[in-house]
């Protein structure tokens, strides 16, 4: 009732007031038929204001009618059906006995879910004293190092070691800011000079953490609505790259060339079709030179060839093959005999061979300046602490003038690889003159957990007789997952005598636990 009395109360007073209905008539004046009175021949009654409203029903376009019906059934919904603010009253609070009661009935939620116990005990990480170069030490006990990155020995070079130190003394530890905001340091610029110069290309950028150099330049160029042709077997930083850029990505098989060039060549019909949707859509390809997950090398000059074929800038990833491929180090396009501009983009992580901290990315420089203002490692992240681009410098220098280093990685990683072979219940997977080894099941089982525990003791087993070997970790957000392995790696500063020596407790362990 009292609704009731509150529309028949507004309904007057809307009849009432000729200006306002003077002025919604002036909002469909353009469309009005010509049956309607003009606005300054309406008289302010009840019976004109009737007749305008049914002349303007009548012989008002559908449309203008469909569209006041649904505007006024929305007023009347905000005015008689929505929610409103009605202050607490008095009688709505609660007392203080109903307070204490609550509170005593409140639990708190875990601030992390709860998981199964078995889930919940995590094994404690092994703990390495010292530098961990050719031996070192874990939990204790020397071991030798098939487990680290550590390919040219650099972890530990006392001349490297010596020069950092000295940097510590005039520049301080930390540089305490971004490069955009006083932290630039002379010296990042001379590394940045010094790589670019190495690699012989235009210019190079340098990120303070190697994960961030890959995953802050992919979408730094790649955005939203924006094609990557990826190989479904990259490593997790570049994974977080193709999330970060939300591109469409399209992945193709594994070092499978067939399969990139039938996505490029589906990719070129849908452009043909739509080439005002083609001509803002970029497109980039993806690839690893090495397959952290793999061990095996990218078939470059086909990338190179695909590249140039449909005109699709390239993304090289080279942590593992810069100071490594090639005879001076300059990675996979030296190894290949490719000219290094023909990758638009090549992205290097220092903390492998380097055996520093860091990473950069090298092209040409209208291509690097970009990232400058859009890459977001480079833009919000501290920059490299001024020792570390010194070791950094010092190790450019170092495979510059040690080229013999290189060879003798080559050598090592192939030996190691004849000693490997015929290794009971295991294969190696990769390339024989990289160092980068993969022990991969010969016959795994359906279950990857099972067959991760399995590789997991013989690790174990491993250590236990003197040799740091590690299993392949991988966490779940991972987009496509590699069959389990034990991953490892040789450096040039093994001996024969210590690569037989981790080969046959190697070949121990796994007849240990696979001879069943």
């Amino acid at each position: 009732r009292v609704w009731l009395l509150r529309a028949r109360t507004a309904v007057r007073a809307w009849l009432d007031d000729a200006h306002a209905i003077g002025s919604a008539y002036l909002l469909f004046r353009d469309a009005r038929a010509p049956g309607i009175p003009p606005l300054g021949t309406m008289a302010s009654t009840p019976e004109s204001v009737f007749e305008a409203v049914k002349a303007y029903i009548f012989e008002a376009p559908t449309y203008h009618i469909a569209l006041e019906a649904i505007l006024v059934t929305w007023i009347l919904y905000l005015l008689f059906f929505s929610k409103q603010y009605r202050p607490e009253s008095k009688h709505d609070k609660l007392t203080k006995e109903e307070e204490e009661a609550l509170i005593a009935e409140w639990q708190p939620e875990p601030l992390v879910p709860d998981i199964y116990p078995k889930d919940r005990a995590v094994d404690p990480a092994p703990v390495v004293t010292g530098v961990a170069g050719p031996h070192m030490t874990v939990n204790g006990k020397e071991c030798l190092n098939l487990a680290t990155y550590n390919f040219l020995g650099l972890l530990g070079n006392h001349a490297i070691q010596e020069k950092a130190a000295n940097s510590i003394r005039q520049y301080g530890v930390g540089s305490c800011g971004p490069r955009g905001f006083y932290g630039t340091v002379d010296i990042h610029l001379e590394l940045e000079e010094r790589l670019a110069k190495f690699l012989g290309l235009e210019e190079a950028i340098l990120y303070s953490y190697g994960f961030a150099a890959i995953s802050s330049a992919i979408p730094a160029y790649s955005k939203r609505r924006d094609i990557i042709f990826c190989d479904e077997g990259v490593c997790f930083p570049i994974q977080k790259g193709l999330v970060a850029s939300r591109s469409k990505i399209k992945f193709f098989k594994h070092n499978d060339m067939a399969d990139l060039e039938r996505l490029l060549e589906e990719q070129k019909k849908l452009d043909e079709r739509n080439p005002a949707k083609a001509k803002v859509t970029r497109k980039f390809i993806l690839a690893e030179a090495m397959y952290m997950n793999y061990g095996d090398l990218a078939p470059l000059p086909k990338l190179v060839e695909l590249r140039n074929k449909y005109r699709v800038p390239m993304f090289l990833e080279e942590s593992l093959t810069f100071g490594v491929l090639g005879e001076t180090g300059k990675g996979a396009t030296e190894h290949f005999g490719i000219p290094a501009e023909d990758v638009d983009i090549i992205c290097v992580s220092l903390d492998m061979a380097v055996a520093s901290v860091g990473g950069f990315c090298a092209g040409k420089s209208y291509v690097i300046d970009h990232q400058r203002l859009s890459g977001l490692g480079y833009c919000f992240s501290a920059s490299l602490p001024p020792m570390l681009a010194r070791a950094s410098i010092e190790a450019l220098n170092f495979m510059s003038q040690s080229p013999e280093v290189l060879r003798r990685l080559r050598r090592n990683s192939e030996q190691m690889r004849e000693l490997l072979e015929g290794i009971e219940g295991l294969e190696c997977q990769g390339v024989a003159f990289c160092p980068v080894i993969h022990l991969r099941l010969t016959s795994p089982s359906p279950s990857w957990e099972d067959d991760q525990q399995v590789l997991e003791s013989i690790a174990e087993e491993c250590l236990n007789n003197g040799v740091a070997t590690a299993t392949a970790k991988y966490l779940k957000e991972e987009m496509t997952l590699p069959p389990p392995s034990i991953r490892l790696t040789v450096c040039s500063e093994h001996s024969e005598e210590e690569l037989s020596q981790g080969a046959a407790v190697l070949k121990a362990a796994a007849a240990k636990y696979l001879s069943s």
